[in-house]
């Protein structure tokens, strides 16, 4: 990465999770903000500018398959970077990711080196995860 550092949303209903995604990406020198679901990242989307998305699979109100939809379907955030996160590692989830065009999955329980190398492969320049609205 160049100058400057890339944005990620980090998006998990669970706390210990959020936290501790968004702390090792920090360490990595990614710029984090975090999110507890799907209808929250939403919201938060055009604020933040992210260059890249984790969502987790399984959340209340909006889950990750239904955000990543959402976030595909609008013209402003098509081109924004998704990483699936989940704890379910079945092939379901995984095509259902798939076909709504998540760019990467990880299963839980995973090793920081494994986010952090696909985050670090699956991030954009920074600044070209939106489109101007």
């Amino acid at each position: 990465m160049g100058g400057e550092a890339a944005r990620v949303l980090v998006v998990d209903d669970d706390e210990v999770i959020r936290r501790l995604i968004a702390v090792n990406l920090r360490l990595e020198g990614f710029v984090v903000s975090t999110a507890r679901d799907g209808e929250e990242c939403l919201r938060l989307v055009h604020e933040v500018r992210p260059d890249l998305v984790t969502l987790d699979v399984v959340m209340p109100h909006l889950d990750g398959i239904g955000t990543a939809a959402r976030l595909r379907a609008d013209p402003r955030t098509k081109g924004l970077k998704i990483l699936m996160i989940s704890a379910c590692a079945q092939d379901e989830d995984f095509s259902r990711a798939r076909a709504v065009g998540v760019d990467g999955y990880l299963t839980k329980p995973f090793h920081p080196e494994q986010l952090i190398r696909l985050v670090r492969a699956l991030s954009p320049e920074p600044g070209t995860g939106l489109s101007p609205e």
